[in-house]
This record gives C-alpha cells, sequence and structure tokens, in this order.
C-alpha cells in the first residue's frame, strides 16, 4: 500500500480505500481503478492525495463497522467544516444540534469497542477532522462511564466547537509548522476569541464555553506547570480533554507521522494531575488498542502478538514472542520488569496489523471479525 499525492495520481491506480461524497454516497468502491474523471474528481473534493495498492497486493480487509466509521467520518467532516464557518459569518448555530445527535446516535451508545481509525490529515481539513473525532470519542467515553445524558450532549457539542477560534489564525501562521513565541501569541488570542464567539452561540448554555476553556487551561498547564488542582472542572472538561490529547497526538498528519496510542496512553497515565484516571480509564474502554490479534513492537526490538489484553492495565497485556513462540505475561514485572510494548504495528493507512490465525493456533478463542468483500462498482 502506497499513499500518492493527488498530483502524483495515475490512471489504472487501484484504490485501497473507498471514497464518499459529502452525503455518504459511495462513488468509488476498494480495488476500483482510477479513471481521468476520478482523479478529476479527487482533486475536486480537496483530498490532498489517496492509499492505493501495488500492483499485486491483494485488497486489505474492512469490517461493516470499519466501513461505516469512514463513511460517517466523511460526511461529518463536511458538515462540521460548513457549520463552523456558517458560525463565524451569523454568530449563531444552524445544523449544530443535528450533527451532535448523529454523533451520539452512532457512537454515544455503543455497547463494544470500536477500530478507532486515524484518517489522513492536512492543515486545510485538520481542525475539521479533530473536532469530529474528538466529538465521537467524547460520545463513547461519556456513555461507558455512563455520564447524564445532559453532559454527553454538552461535551460532544463543546468538542466539536472548541477549536473555532483556530480558524481565524492567519494562513500565515497556520502554515507554519514552528511558531515564534510572537505567532503562538496570536494563535493564543484567536482561541480566546473562539471562546468568546461560543459564549455568545451558547448563550443559553454557558457550560459549552467553560468545558472548551477549562479543557484548554487542563492541556496548557503541562507547558506552563500551573497549579491547577483547585480547579473545579466539570465532568465535560475532563472529557474534552482526554479526547482532544489523545486525539492531537494520535492524529496522522501530512509530514508528521503520528505517535502509537501505546505513547499516547502512557503520556495520558503519567500526567494524572491534567487526565482524570476514571475518563481515561472510559478511552481505554471505548476503543481497541491491546486487543488479541494485535501485533506490536517491543522496547527490546523484538516483535509479538497480543495473547490477550489485561483489564487492570492496558499495557501489560500477555503476549507470544515471533522469534520463538515462548508466550510473555508483561504483568509479571518481576520476571518482565524490563520488558514493555513500545508500539503498535501497523499498516500504511494506520490500521493495526492483526493476525487472528495465529490466536486459533493457539487455541485461544476470539470473535472473527467479519471482514465486507468489495463490490465492483461500475466507473
Amino acid at each position: 500500500m502506497l499513499f500518492v499525492n493527488r498530483e502524483e495520481l495515475k490512471t489504472g491506480m487501484r484504490l485501497a480505500r473507498p471514497i464518499y461524497n459529502k452525503d455518504g454516497v459511495l462513488l468509488y468502491e476498494r480495488n476500483s481503478k482510477l479513471t481521468s474523471q476520478g482523479i478529476e474528481s479527487i482533486k475536486n473534493f480537496g483530498l490532498i492525495g489517496i492509499f492505493v495498492l501495488e500492483p499485486a497486493e491483494p485488497v486489505p480487509p474492512m469490517t461493516q463497522a470499519d466501513i461505516d466509521f469512514e463513511r460517517f467520518q466523511t460526511m461529518s467532516v463536511f458538515s462540521i467544516q460548513e457549520e463552523m464557518e456558517k458560525i463565524l459569518q451569523s454568530r449563531r448555530l444552524n445544523k449544530m444540534p443535528t450533527i451532535t445527535a448523529n454523533i451520539i446516535k452512532n457512537y454515544g451508545h455503543l455497547d463494544k469497542k470500536i477500530n478507532f481509525v486515524q484518517n489522513l490529515r492536512s492543515k486545510e481539513d485538520y481542525i475539521f477532522k479533530h473536532s469530529l473525532n474528538v466529538a465521537i470519542l467524547c460520545a463513547m467515553i461519556t456513555h461507558v462511564l455512563n455520564m447524564k445524558v445532559d453532559e454527553q450532549l454538552d461535551a460532544v457539542q463543546a468538542a466539536i466547537i472548541h477549536d473555532i477560534g483556530k480558524m481565524t489564525v492567519p494562513k500565515s501562521i497556520s502554515d507554519k509548522d514552528a511558531l515564534t513565541n510572537e505567532e503562538q501569541q496570536a494563535v493564543r488570542a484567536a482561541e480566546i476569541q473562539g471562546f468568546n464567539l461560543v459564549d455568545i452561540v451558547y448563550s443559553s448554555n454557558p457550560n459549552i464555553k467553560r468545558i472548551c476553556s477549562q479543557a484548554q487551561k487542563a492541556l496548557e498547564s503541562l507547558d506552563t506547570h500551573e497549579d491547577i488542582s483547585s480547579m473545579k472542572m466539570v465532568n465535560g472538561a475532563r472529557v474534552l480533554a482526554v479526547a482532544n490529547a489523545f486525539d492531537t497526538m494520535t492524529a496522522m498528519q501530512v509530514g508528521r507521522p503520528p505517535e502509537s496510542e501505546v505513547a499516547a496512553l502512557k503520556h495520558l497515565l503519567e500526567n494524572p494531575q491534567v487526565y482524570d484516571s476514571k475518563i481515561v480509564s472510559g478511552l481505554i474502554r471505548s476503543i481497541n488498542i491491546l486487543s488479541p490479534g494485535v501485533s506490536v513492537e517491543l522496547n527490546t526490538g523484538e516483535k509479538a502478538l497480543v495473547l490477550a489484553a489485561n483489564e487492570q492495565n492496558i499495557l501489560e497485556p500477555m503476549i507470544l514472542m515471533f522469534r520463538d513462540n515462548s508466550i510473555v505475561d508483561l504483568s509479571d514485572r518481576d520476571k518482565y520488569g524490563d520488558m514493555e510494548i513500545k508500539d503498535i504495528m501497523k499498516t500504511m493507512d494506520n490500521r493495526h496489523v492483526m493476525d487472528v490465525d495465529m490466536l486459533k493456533k493457539q487455541g485461544i478463542k476470539v470473535e472473527e471479525p467479519e471482514y465486507v468483500e468489495p463490490v465492483p462498482v461500475v466507473q
């Protein structure tokens, strides 16, 4: 699998992932061959590029849940972008209730974990994809923690709109990878103006601004070393801080590789003064991370397969070493105290490398994913 910039696409290339329009209509199925019309459509959609299959490469497996997640992301990103732009222009909400309701309907009532697959982001669409994914995480976390309905609603709305101020940052600044102190102050000023705008559009619900500003202050305390122990954070702000940090760290961006979910979890767990441990637990209970079948890399440089998850400490599962098929229980710190998981092995498009067959050979019963075969699309 390869990522190809839109300017380098050629007819005949096969798609590794489906492409949908803003209404969720499937335009190009996996394994479809690109035509000149298809390439033009990709450019018109504003996509920075796509993942394509190498000549003899088989189509990567996707479950129905994976396909639904991808389709939902595409539709919702367009909706959030349109809504945020209208809020900046009119200073009032338009379709926010509908967007929020859709996120909660699809991801705020789940009875099992999902594969939280990150899409590639550019500087142009980062805010909208980030806002959506943070909102999805907030919906799932508040659900598994059995928070009140109004708390879930507020947390999801705050997640969608929390970065609206950054949309007003001059492009000459937002396009940069490294900012000067003066430019960082300009971004901070834009964020504050954004919170003031949130206060206006949510004048009947001041809790939304409270969630946004408290979560931001908590995250900033990591750099400023400000003691926030006396700050009475509302639950929504605690959820937003965790979801925001996790998505920011694990996001796929042009020119910057994502940090692994393992590194992100370690960061969250090592800073309990900012990230509430109960909220982090809710995140762990919402998405698949170190689940059975996932291939991992250890700090020793060796590779292994997760055989059984550890519900008490997600970072210490039982693993099968590839070098000699020996079984290691990482929770046995007396025996394996120097060994830990460094990273999760990923495909080019950031999906977990899974090996369910190896689990079955070890006599371990797992719920085998039901993969969906791509349906040929008439070009």
